[in-house]
């Protein structure tokens, strides 16, 4: 979600909150009589979206993550307490001056037999920074010695600070000490990629089950794109003696009646739900619930004559009711947000959490927004305007989206908008190209660090498709990545200077609010460990009990 990374210095992440429902899973398996587990170990749930790719190079949403976070595995992966732990590679060494690692590879094979060697991850990191790929995530790799210059060409992809010694070693070179840099093995884009697949599979590469083959506890055996997918154990996975579930049936299921109906008949074990159901199962032991460090929040296309005038933007981030979208609408424990880096993310030099620091506020004040709604159509010469606003298709998004152009039809006089409701990938796609004009976009941490929400606006970002560009924002942003990295208070206070620009001064979104996670989960699922970055659950150690 950045552009450069120089030198991040790593924070505390308070895990506490949004980990709350993966404590309740992991006391479950460990208190009171154990049960006796089920022979057949199949796990039945819903994904309310579809894959986008199983190419982990290019792979950018929620919903591809969920299964290459079970089907593929990096060299440490997080886990039951979220703390990186050996995976791929079953140990490292670290040099004096914390520049270099020396990762040793576990004795492994690819789900098709070959075996998983060093120049699988020297590859497959190689193909993520070079530009050709047009990876939006090769800015995940800038650590490395001399990412960022290959990736913007230059210097050669010989260069890269990658090197597999032999089949069992691999070396990585880092441009300075990042202590974070084992947490950052368990993102999608670390993963390693068998070459020969890789390119005899070509542009189909990652967009059919047969077109890959997978290093993680799972494998994806069927994959009906739009409906379902199912993942069987690997027989190949180098601790397949550990992984107890034979396979996991995913639906995709886009109404959330429909997936309590499959609940309710027992066809599926886990569904998310909404605020129409969660009164029904408040006392209902299969209710869990979960607080999450993502944020929705518009995107603001400037290439619009109305939304590049200031005023308006600043108007339209004022004049809807977020306490109304996260208690009426979601009822799932979601906030409404009026920043951007989310309440109880990350912890400062000073002990303090980001919010409870920053003065930055954008608070619904439909009063000022109307005031200020009169002043841009009047500067733009509009007393009429129209304007769309993109989501995904998913029931939630669609009840959101519907309230929202309530809000602003009604807040905002002479506004007209309408709503263009799409798959996932016809969403992503769309945001990716810019082809919007106000977006409902949701952001997860990739890693516990402000850049991770911060940096995605910085001019010509891999993630700003918006037409902004603020060189205030852009130096700030900058130096918390190179003078300011020993300078904790200075490079804390950079952040939140940058926040108030991006949100107070310039508007260039407007935040709606932060998630909540409310499911049914059968009380005979154990051992999901829930992650609070990309992938939510990883099931290699999940079981399901009689």
């Amino acid at each position: 979600m950045k552009k450069k990374t120089k030198g991040i210095v790593a924070l505390s992440i308070t895990l506490s909150m949004f980990l709350a429902a993966c404590g309740q899973k992991q006391e479950s398996t460990t208190t009171g009589e154990k049960k006796k587990e089920s022979s057949k170990q199949v796990l039945n749930i819903v994904e309310a979206g579809e894959i986008s790719t199983l190419d982990s190079s290019i792979a950018t949403d929620g919903f591809s993550y969920a299964a290459l976070n079970n089907v593929m595995e990096g060299l440490y992966m997080p886990g039951p307490d979220n703390k990186p732990v050996p995976a791929a590679a079953e140990s490292y060494k670290l040099s004096e001056d914390g520049k270099t690692y020396t990762f040793t590879l576990h004795d492994s094979k690819w789900s098709n037999g070959d075996p998983v060697t060093a120049h699988d991850f020297e590859y497959a990191w190689k193909r993520a920074v070079n530009p050709e790929t047009a990876s939006e995530y090769a800015h995940i790799m800038f650590d490395i010695k001399n990412a960022e210059k290959i990736n913007k060409k230059e210097l050669p992809i010989d260069s890269f600070g990658v090197k597999a010694i032999d089949n069992k070693t691999l070396e990585v070179q880092l441009e300075h000490p990042v202590p974070y840099f084992l947490g950052l093995m368990g993102f999608a884009t670390f993963y390693p990629q068998n070459q020969k697949i890789v390119e005899v599979q070509g542009k189909n590469y990652g967009l059919e089950a047969a077109n890959v083959v997978y290093n993680g506890p799972f494998q994806l055996s069927e994959w009906k794109h739009d409906t379902s997918y199912k993942m069987k154990k690997n027989p190949n996975y180098w601790d397949n003696k550990n992984v107890k579930l034979n396979e996991i049936n995913v639906n995709i299921v886009k109404d959330t009646s429909t997936a309590v109906n499959l609940f309710e008949s027992k066809q599926v074990d886990r569904i998310t739900i909404n605020s129409e159901f969660v009164d029904k199962y408040q006392k209902d032991p299969s209710l869990k619930k979960m607080e999450r460090p993502s944020v929705t929040f518009f995107r603001f296309s400037q290439k619009n004559t109305l939304l590049a005038n200031k005023n308006a933007r600043k108007a339209i981030s004022l004049a809807f009711d977020k306490q109304g979208i996260a208690t009426t609408i979601l009822n799932n424990g979601s906030i409404p947000a009026n920043a951007f880096v989310p309440k109880g993310f990350v912890k400062g030099p000073d002990d303090k959490d980001f919010r409870s620091t920053s003065n930055v506020k954008v608070e619904t004040n439909v009063k000022e927004a109307k005031t200020l709604w009169e002043t841009a159509k009047k500067e733009t010469n509009l007393q009429n305007a129209s304007l769309s606003i993109i989501t995904t298709d998913e029931s939630n998004d669609k009840k959101i989206s519907e309230f929202l152009k309530g809000e602003l039809e009604k807040n905002l006089p002479g506004l007209k908008i309408t709503l263009q409701p799409l798959p996932v990938k016809a969403f992503l796609d769309r945001e990716g190209n810019g082809d919007f004009e106000i977006s409902l976009s949701t952001w997860g941490p990739d890693y516990p660090d402000p850049t991770t929400f911060l940096n995605m606006f910085v001019t010509d970002g891999p993630f700003n498709k918006m037409s902004y560009s603020n060189k205030q924002y852009d130096e700030l942003i900058e130096k918390t990545s190179s003078t300011l990295v020993t300078d904790l208070p200075a490079r804390w206070k950079a952040f939140q200077d940058a926040e108030k620009i991006l949100l107070e001064d310039d508007a260039a979104i407007a935040p709606i609010f932060q998630s909540g996670l409310v499911y049914l989960e059968r009380p005979t699922i154990k051992g999901v460990v829930v992650r609070p970055f990309a992938g939510i659950y990883s099931y290699k150690w999940a079981s399901i009990t009689e």
